[in-house]
């Protein structure tokens, strides 16, 4: 099933307020991050505070949903780029 996509009309709004470039921009980053290289990147070790309830419900879900939890963080940090990525 593939999934659909609903926008707010504050999102639509915006995206028509885009110059060309702005849009060529988006395009050119959302490829980049979806399409090319599928060779490993490197990543980077961080360090960051989290409430533990927060952290041990997170685990828990993401357990639940088979997906390791580092793994699902790093998907919604893409998500949430490519979801703000229209300035």
């Amino acid at each position: 099933m593939k999934a659909l996509q609903i926008f707010t009309n504050e999102y639509l709004k915006k995206c028509s307020e885009m110059t060309a470039d702005q849009k060529l921009k988006f395009l050119e980053d959302f490829r980049k991050l979806h399409f090319e290289k599928k060779e490993k990147t490197p990543s980077k070790l961080i360090s960051i505070k989290v409430p533990i309830d927060l952290l041990n419900a997170f685990k828990q879900k993401a357990k639940l949903e088979s997906v390791p939890y580092q793994t699902q963080i790093k998907k919604l940090m893409k998500e949430w780029l490519l979801k703000s990525n229209i300035q």
